[in-house]
């Protein structure tokens, strides 16, 4: 029972951890005088190379995972799914067909 409990925490820290690494790499100041905010600056091509290692058309995977990484300022830790921990913006994007666009 207690071997269970310890596993369910490791993972929670672990995709808390990949989560921050994730969205927190670095900011980018946004440019004019109405838009004077901090935004997160993530290494998108880097992030989006190691999700679509695995993938069966990994330069399409990259693509879209690119166009979704800078529009929404995140890419989910991990190979396959996960998708849900960058938010509405990440999971509702679709394309022309209506399928989801990020992987």
């Amino acid at each position: 029972m207690a071997f269970s409990s310890c596993k369910i925490i490791l993972a929670a820290i672990l995709l808390f951890f990949f989560a921050q690494v994730s969205s927190d790499v670095g900011i980018e100041r946004v440019k004019g005088a109405a838009n004077r905010r901090l935004l997160p600056y993530i290494d998108c091509g880097g992030l989006c190379k190691a999700r679509c290692s695995l993938h069966s058309r990994p330069n399409l995977c990259a693509r879209a995972c690119g166009t979704c990484c800078a529009r929404c300022k995140c890419v989910p830790p991990g190979t396959f799914g996960n998708r849900e921990l960058c938010g509405t913006c990440y999971t509702d994007m679709t394309t022309h067909a209506n399928k989801t666009k990020c992987p």
